[in-house]
């Protein structure tokens, strides 16, 4: 074990997830599979790859194209909000058959006959960004400077299918809120026949502009963005059939009352499309004539806090069954032509496929665990994994691919019929630090919480400060049965003296709808009172915790919660380390906090409440804010703000800057050297040294 040299190896490795296969595609007979994967665990360069039978094959790699040059901006904003750090392939598309397969590089298209591994280069009207290939495999398109392209691979008709009529607008791109919050990442989708495509056009212009300035090379001008804050306009999104013929059908339904378009898709029964209201309480289905653009209403969803928007549907079935989900205020329900086909208590996260009649989700039934399940008509729903974990997974006709990230690691299954398994292989590092947790239900609630502690603590031999280690907020959980790198970090701070607590509190996922829901109108106090359990739990399992010494951490929303934490409980939480922390939350997105805290000219006060910024008076706990001064995201602004109130109220703290960093910093000064700069202050703030060097336990100065 060796914890110094961890910091590094989860900087150079990228959190541990180069070299992790992922996006895979399947063939129709399930023999054949695509998907994307660097060639080792400290390569960023991502490649394309193809599993034939047992053999796999590189398909693409960024040297082998001779590609070189700076990515182009609006394909750079994608990688940042897809969260996509790696460089070269970094997304595809392929055919129905899985034939060829299309993707960019440094804005060049290129496309690779996936039986011959023969890239070529397609030419295009510039750089491009997100291109599709249409089912056919013939033509694909793309977004490139505002307009939606259409080239053929043979090296045919290239038509320019959409083309901005203003300055602001943009065709076949998603709109920031769009990507950030709805889970819809795309602008343009195929027919089936391939023949026309459904296309956003986004009208940028009602949206403020905010400038991205660099203060580290103050020769760089800064770079603007549209950023929709809470309480102010969004883009305007419309969608539109076009014809390779030159048809131009726009789809017709209440824009004004339903201005979020949630989800799209084109089936063989035709156009699918979500719509939203802005106060979020309201969610419609809509079925729409591609020819005249009329839109039916299939299904209405209410809620008086927010519908919940579930990735991969609505759908439909081969028949036009319809696949979407429902809430009762416990269990968050799949439903198929308006019937429950799934129980109680078994919480639906995501539809990833529906071939025929057939349905593949994810589903939990236990917080710390989500499951790979298919539900058909002749057999209801089925569990397809089993061991203890995070499992997701892909299919054919002929085969179940299933990604599962256990305690014990990761792997990549395919399991076809007729043929024996077979593994792609991961190629990511094995982490220096695997985590060893102590699982615990806090509490009247049972909140999930895992206690991580010093290998080489022993019961009774000394007190050990703590560290919690929260995100606590609905995008995400860290209270996991799977090796993730929060964990192996989470292992490293134990390892320098901490027994470090990570709890999954009201207002996360997999619990239900009345639990996620719990946060509607205060986006902190439930869950500042869940970590005060989940803490004392930890404490009355293993007595050995000292609450006389206890921080905070956490990233984002965690970090929020942290500095909430020492400003508001500080009898509790006696130093916090908050990094790219929402402090004002009238600075973020209108999607993502309208839905918890709705408008702010109407509901004031549960902007107030949650955010941390007006309890800055208050501190008296030490306090280390850092942020990055690129992230678009989470703008500096948050922290810089939170540090002027803290100033004028005459509080002492800290502020890290990081330069050039974006929301999810990498690189080794921002993964490593932050990682050793907390680990400083936290010593500092709750009086510490060591004994041993970094791996003895800390004893009182």
């Amino acid at each position: 074990m060796d914890i110094h040299a961890f910091p590094t190896q989860l900087a150079r490795t990228q959190r541990l997830s180069l070299g992790l296969p992922r996006a895979f595609t399947l063939s129709p007979d399930g023999r054949r599979a695509l998907f994307l994967r660097t060639r080792g665990p400290e390569d960023r360069a991502g490649c394309l790859w193809l599993l034939d039978g047992d053999h796999e094959r590189l398909l693409a790699a960024p040297e082998t194209l001779g590609v070189h040059g700076p990515v182009p901006e609006a394909e750079r904003v994608r990688r940042e909000r897809a969260r996509e750090h790696a460089a070269g392939v970094v997304a595809y598309s392929a055919d129905a058959d899985l034939r060829v397969a299309v993707f960019a590089v440094n804005g060049r298209l290129w496309a690779v006959d996936t039986r011959e591994g023969r890239p070529w280069r397609v030419p295009t009207e510039g750089p491009v960004t997100d291109p599709r290939l249409d089912p056919t495999g013939a033509r694909v398109a793309y977004a490139c400077e505002g307009a939606l392209h259409v080239s053929e691979l043979d090296g045919g008709r290239r038509l320019r299918m959409a083309a901005p009529d203003g300055p602001e607008v943009v065709w076949g791109l998603a709109e920031h809120v769009a990507a950030e919050s709805m889970h819809r990442s795309r602008g343009h989708w195929w027919s089936p026949d391939g023949r026309r495509l459904l296309a956003a056009r986004v009208d940028h212009s009602p949206v403020q502009r905010w400038w991205i300035a660099d203060p580290a090379d103050p020769s760089r001008p800064p770079r603007p963005i549209r950023y929709p804050a809470a309480g102010t306009a969004n883009a305007l999104v419309t969608l539109h059939v076009l014809g390779l013929d030159g048809e131009r059908v726009e789809l017709d339904w209440d824009r004004e009352s339903f201005e979020y378009v949630t989800a799209a898709s084109w089936d063989t029964h035709g156009p699918l499309i979500g719509v939203q209201s802005r106060d979020q309480r309201t969610l419609r289905i809509l079925a729409a004539d591609p020819g005249t653009g009329a839109t039916t209403l299939l299904h209405e969803q209410r809620d008086p806090a927010w519908v919940e928007l579930i990735p991969g549907t609505p759908a439909r079935t081969a028949s036009g069954a319809l696949v979407h989900t429902a809430d009762s205020p416990l269990t968050r329900r799949l439903l198929a032509d308006g019937v429950p086909v799934t129980p109680e208590g078994l919480q639906v996260a995501e539809v990833l496929d529906v071939s025929g009649e057939s349905v593949l989700f994810l589903a939990t039934d236990e917080p710390t665990e989500r499951h790979l399940w298919s539900y058909d008509p002749s057999r209801g729903a089925v569990r397809l994994s089993e061991e203890p974990g995070l499992h997701t997974g892909h299919r054919s006709a002929g085969a179940l691919l299933v990604a599962s990230h256990t305690p014990h690691g990761h792997s990549f299954r395919l399991l076809r019929d007729g043929l024996p398994d077979t593994e792609i292989a991961s190629l990511a590092a094995e982490p220096l630090l695997s985590p060893r947790v102590t699982w615990l239900r806090a509490g009247a609630r049972e909140i999930r919480t895992a206690l991580l502690l010093p290998s080489w603590h022993r019961a009774g031999a000394g007190l050990l400060p703590v560290l919690m280690a929260p995100y606590a907020g609905p995008a995400m959980q860290l209270a996991v049965r799977a090796r993730h790198w929060w964990l192996c970090e989470a292992q490293w701070f134990a390892e320098s003296g901490f027994a470090v607590v990570v709890a999954d509190g009201r207002g996360t996922r997999g619990r239900g709808p009345a639990w996620e829901k719990a946060v509607h109108g205060d986006t902190l106090t439930a869950p500042l009172e869940d970590q005060v359990t989940a803490l004392r739990a930890a404490a009355a399992h293993c007595p050995d915790l000292d609450l006389g010494r206890v921080a905070i951490r956490g990233w984002s929303y965690g970090g929020t919660l942290a500095a909430a934490a020492v400003l508001r409980r500080p009898e509790v939480f006696h130093a916090a380390v908050s990094g790219a922390a929402p402090s004002d939350q009238r600075l973020y997105d209108t999607h993502w906090r309208e839905r918890f805290l709705g408008h702010p000219d109407q509901e004031q006060g549960n902007y107030e409440r949650s955010s941390p910024i007006g309890d800055a008076a208050r501190l008296r706990r030490p306090l280390l804010l850092v942020h990055g001064l690129a992230d678009d995201n989470v703008v500096a602004a948050h922290t810089l703000r939170m540090s002027a109130a803290l100033l004028a109220a005459g509080r002492p703290h800290q502020v890290l800057p990081l330069p050039g960093a974006a929301h999810a910093p990498t690189g080794q000064a921002a993964v490593a050297g932050l990682l050793h700069c907390q680990l400083d202050f936290l010593r500092q703030a709750l009086n510490l040294t060591t004994r041993g060097g970094a791996s003895g336990p800390p004893r009182a100065q």
